[in-house]
């Protein structure tokens, strides 16, 4: 059977997909085709690479150790001349070039280009002047997956083949329907999340746009759900975390540790239905169990 498998975007909330694919690992599973949206593209970039689910978790807990790790980082994102600056786009308040960042913070075994991933991938991007989604699959994979993660206001637009690209999550927050007819199931991974808090303290500007896009990605989410779900869907508790929250990422692990055997289940009792022709009741059962 085929697996394919679709990795939402909701920034360092998404750490929790990391489980998920430990549960593939435990299982000896490896997806036919993986999609992702934002930090989902990104993780789906190492596990597509053949990077195994704990060097990934491995990694990233490197990555986000401590702030001086993370400054060191993004100081290596710094142009190094005035011509580069100026061929950059110059000084731009609150835009960090989504590029430079996943290159200083993107695994070294993740490949240059999507031809030499072992598991092929697709990177949703919005294309933001023909206002539509674009699935990127091929070329370039840095400025691809750097184009699916261009949070506006926080990266600026990634500028490829001709067009200006944004945050995949934008148009397709959840891609599992990029995976029709590719795979004979899908496992789709929802870690949007939304805005929690108290009704006795106003949000920060801050707080509240990246809540509103929050809610309005979840809407996304939640018609394709209602209209064609996924075969399973997981949706971790993770709103408790803000989309920037990096640092608490050992602590964003550990609060979704349960959802690799709650995956490791649901996918094993799904496999089996199949095999055994059960099929539709397994579907309709086994997403539910897996989406409470």
């Amino acid at each position: 059977m085929r697996l394919g498998l679709a990795l939402g975007g909701g920034g360092a909330r998404g750490l929790a997909h990391i489980h998920v694919l430990q549960a593939l690992d435990d299982l000896g599973i490896r997806p036919v085709r993986i999609i992702g949206s934002s930090i989902g593209a990104i993780i789906g970039a190492g596990y597509a690479s053949g990077m195994p689910a704990r060097d990934i978790r491995a990694y990233m807990l490197d990555c986000f150790t401590s702030p001086r790790i993370v400054i060191g980082r993004l100081w290596q994102t710094r142009p190094v001349s005035l011509q580069e600056f100026l061929s950059d786009g110059g000084f731009r308040i609150g835009q960090l070039n989504a590029r430079r960042v996943i290159m200083a913070f993107m695994p070294p075994d993740v490949p240059l280009t999507f031809a030499e991933l072992k598991i092929p991938l697709g990177v949703m991007a919005t294309d933001f002047y023909a206002r539509t989604e674009l699935e990127l699959h091929s070329g370039d994979l840095r400025s691809a997956i750097a184009a699916s993660a261009a949070i506006p206001a926080i990266f600026r637009p990634v500028r490829r083949d001709g067009r200006i690209l944004v945050d995949g999550g934008i148009y397709n927050p959840l891609p599992f329907d990029r995976l029709k007819g590719v795979a004979d199931f899908t496992v789709a991974v929802d870690v949007n999340g939304g805005p929690e808090g108290d009704v006795e303290h106003m949000p920060t500007p801050i707080k509240a746009m990246i809540g509103a896009s929050q809610l309005t990605m979840q809407s996304i989410i939640d018609i394709k759900v209602k209209i064609s779900p996924p075969d399973l869907l997981f949706r971790p508790a993770v709103s408790a975390y803000g989309v920037l929250d990096f640092l608490r990422s050992n602590e964003i692990l550990m609060a979704t540790e349960s959802l690799r055997e709650e995956a490791k289940r649901a996918i094993d009792r799904y496999v089996e239905a199949r095999l055994k022709g059960v099929g539709g009741s397994a579907r309709i059962g086994a997403a539910a169990c897996a989406s409470s």
